[in-house]
């Protein structure tokens, strides 16, 4: 399927994603019952309101990780305590961004091989805490490990007002990412595209009717315009919300812009560089709605620590119902 996103218009694209939706019918069983989503449904940390939002992408190549490391240069600019949780591996991660290199992980720190200040990694008024290893053994982590895991993350987490988590794209169903765990906000990374278009819904989809997830936010990425971002955005929202029963939240857009490639090239953020740039301002006014949204919408309870313990419970029962199903 191929169109022209230049020329698109409303009734086009509502034809071109309802046909797309008709076509991926889903054949997997729901992973998760009544019990566990109850669970995922719970008020974020209340002792320090700490924030967590995990950034996630229909397909490689839309700007996610660029958008989560911007985001958290703007939120760390209004003097904000961020810390990102990175699950994507090297090269191409975000360290690898800014030029940085991670000797250990968090992996490591359950493992007891360093201390978690060794695993962190600091950006210009934000950390960053790699986790991609830790995620690839999730759910082979035992007891004792797990029991380290959530009191790491309860350290990580003392006195962060932001965690984002910058998501690793889910490849096929055995992939692990924190975008499966219940009881975390989801910001999604479009760009105007065909392919950013179809594929965003189609993560969109996958993750409401095989992860009982309706509440998505959405960034349109590398955009000429905010109209354009808008009736992008639109037309999405109106197909979701009649198919899927799902509510899409616009949260703005960034503009393509040379000023933020400059700033990759020098492995910065934009917002640090070139912080008069249209695509920095753009993304200091992104991370104003991702904040006004957090207190709109500070719904859940248990921040990182939580979502892990969540995630891991809902492994466990995919693998049980993966070994009735066999």
């Amino acid at each position: 399927m191929h169109f022209d996103v230049e020329e698109l218009q409303v009734d086009e694209l509502d034809e071109s994603l309802a046909e797309k939706d008709a076509q991926q019918q889903v054949t997997a069983p729901q992973r998760l019952g009544a019990d566990d989503q109850a669970e995922g449904l719970r008020r974020m940390l209340v002792c320090n309101q700490t924030q967590v939002i995990t950034l996630v992408a229909g397909k490689g190549g839309m700007g996610r990780t660029s958008v989560t490391l911007n985001l958290a240069a703007a939120m760390g600019g209004a003097g904000r305590d961020v810390l990102v949780l990175d699950e994507n591996p090297a090269p191409h991660n975000l360290a690898d961004s800014l030029g940085l290199f991670a000797r250990f992980d968090l992996l490591d720190v359950i493992q007891g091989k360093c201390q978690l200040e060794d695993a962190v990694l600091r950006g210009k008024g934000y950390a960053i805490l790699p986790i991609a290893r830790l995620m690839r053994a999730l759910e082979k982590l035992n007891p004792v490990e797990q029991h380290c895991l959530e009191s790491a993350l309860a350290e990580a987490s003392s006195g962060v007002d932001v965690m984002l988590v910058d998501a690793a794209m889910l490849a096929g169903h055995a992939a692990v990412s924190s975008s499966l765990a219940s009881g975390v906000r989801l910001l999604v990374v479009m760009d105007a595209t065909a392919s950013g278009i179809t594929e965003s819904y189609s993560l969109i989809k996958r993750l409401a009717l095989e992860n009982a997830r309706l509440r998505f936010e959405v960034v349109v990425n590398k955009v000429s315009n905010e109209q354009m971002a808008r009736l992008v955005f639109g037309n999405m929202e109106k197909v979701a919300r009649n198919n899927l029963a799902a509510r899409l939240e616009y949260l703005g857009y960034i503009p393509l812009d040379d000023k933020l490639k400059r700033a990759t090239q020098l492995d910065r953020s934009v917002v640090d560089a070139y912080p008069s740039a249209v695509s920095a301002q753009a993304c200091m006014a992104l991370s104003q709605s991702v904040l006004q949204m957090t207190m709109q919408h500070d719904e859940m309870e248990g921040g990182i620590s939580q979502m892990m313990k969540n995630l891991i419970r809902q492994l466990a029962r995919q693998h049980e119902m993966e070994q009735l199903a066999s």
